[in-house]
């Protein structure tokens, strides 16, 4: 039994209402709301995607300013490297398209820090192709009302896109309500920990539902690791220093940024060896261009 007429039908009602989904939207804009949705929750993305487009309307404009701007913009939605590839992927768009985002998937899939899924979601719900899009929301959907699992596997293309594939209607926008819908009720419905199965439009067919929920059996797939303490927090405190100073840091302040020497020099030295921060002891750490 398909679950798209169900989620098709609950999604055009209970949907929310976020930029990348009105009318009018940009290609671009999507691209961008894409990349900063990864591994960054909706509400921290909504007032920082409005504040980018409002500067950066177009690739066109992007590309024209130094990455350091992109990164210094990118603010504290976290894993900074995704700015420099978007700005990566803003000089792409210029220098192989003119200036306009490319719809099909592997234009797509060649630009900078473009991979699979954001391929996918940018030719669906930019441009309306009807492919497969699979998100770990949509991947616990289809494990528990499909397969009848109580968690999702690894993710695996040769496993996760047929499943979806078979799931889409022939017609490309109903495929793409649907998709958008099945990513929508495992961030809202089908969650992870507490699913709302007494509100779910699937109830009645999920597959996991119908066999009694069963329990997990099997290795769980790894969380994110503990960020308190980490080394991604010492990137972070080290680089909103570099965002919020217009002129080099010394080491003395950033010595203050963290009291473990070691840790703090070790997350230092990825910033610059990702292309992030550049200068020395002597001269003081800045955003790289």
């Amino acid at each position: 039994m398909s679950i798209s007429p169900a989620v098709a039908a609950w999604f055009r009602v209970e949907g929310r209402d976020l930029p990348w989904r009105r009318p009018g939207f940009t290609a671009w804009g999507t691209l961008v709301s894409e990349i900063m949705l990864q591994q960054t929750p909706v509400a921290r993305v909504v007032p920082r995607l409005e504040l980018w487009l409002e500067r950066w309307p177009t690739p066109r404009d992007l590309a024209a300013s130094p990455a350091s701007e992109a990164v210094r913009a990118w603010d504290r939605l976290g894993y900074p490297r995704r700015a420099l590839a978007l700005h990566a992927a803003a000089i792409a768009i210029v220098e192989r398209h003119d200036g306009v985002v490319p719809e099909d998937v592997p234009s797509l899939l060649a630009l900078p820090g473009v991979g699979d899924y954001t391929a996918r979601a940018v030719a669906v719900f930019a441009f309306g192709h009807r492919h497969p899009v699979v998100d770990t929301n949509v991947r616990r959907v289809l494990a528990r009302a499909v397969e009848g699992l109580a968690e999702p596997w690894a993710p695996k293309a040769g496993r996760d896109l047929p499943l979806m594939e078979a799931q889409l209607p022939e017609d490309a926008e109903e495929a793409r309500v649907v998709s958008a819908g099945v990513m929508e009720l495992g961030a809202l419905v089908c969650t992870a920990r507490s699913p709302r199965c007494d509100v779910c439009p699937l109830i009645d067919r999920c597959a996991w539902v119908l066999a009694g929920r069963p329990e997990h059996v099997g290795p769980r797939l790894r969380g994110q690791a503990r960020f308190e303490g980490s080394d991604r927090q010492v990137r972070g405190l080290i680089m909103a220093e570099l965002r919020a100073s217009d002129v080099p840091v010394s080491q003395t302040e950033l010595d203050a940024v963290w009291a473990d020497a070691a840790q703090r020099e070790r997350a230092l030295a990825g910033l610059i060896r990702d292309g992030l921060a550049t200068g020395s002891s002597d001269e003081g750490y800045v955003l790289a261009d």
